[in-house]
């Protein structure tokens, strides 16, 4: 899902947070909603170790590990199933002629 903020609009608002105004008002003035200036906020404080949790770049790459863990099984059923089905077909002869 594409993200709908550029990161230097992300930063910019918690800059200016940061620097003192208040959330709902900087919320109001960007056009954004303020529950997601705070979790942008919240992001920000995990990212910089002000607070316990998954970075953005952890849940990146976490994110990836599970799409290649996917990915990966998937490969490992077609390869069971292709097993299973050459197993059941080595009792045929491709001539026809059965021993």
């Amino acid at each position: 899902m594409p993200r709908p903020y550029p990161p230097e609009f992300r930063q910019r608002a918690i800059a200016l947070v940061r620097e003192g105004r208040q959330v709902k008002q900087t919320a109001t003035d960007l056009g954004i909603h303020e529950v997601t200036l705070h979790s942008w906020l919240r992001q920000d404080d995990i990212d910089h170790g002000r607070r316990p949790g998954d970075s953005t770049q952890e849940a990146a790459e976490l994110r990836a590990a599970r799409q290649r863990i996917r990915q990966l099984e998937q490969e490992l059923e077609i390869l069971k199933r292709a097993s299973k089905w050459l197993e059941e077909e080595e009792g045929v002869d491709p001539k026809g002629r059965t021993r």
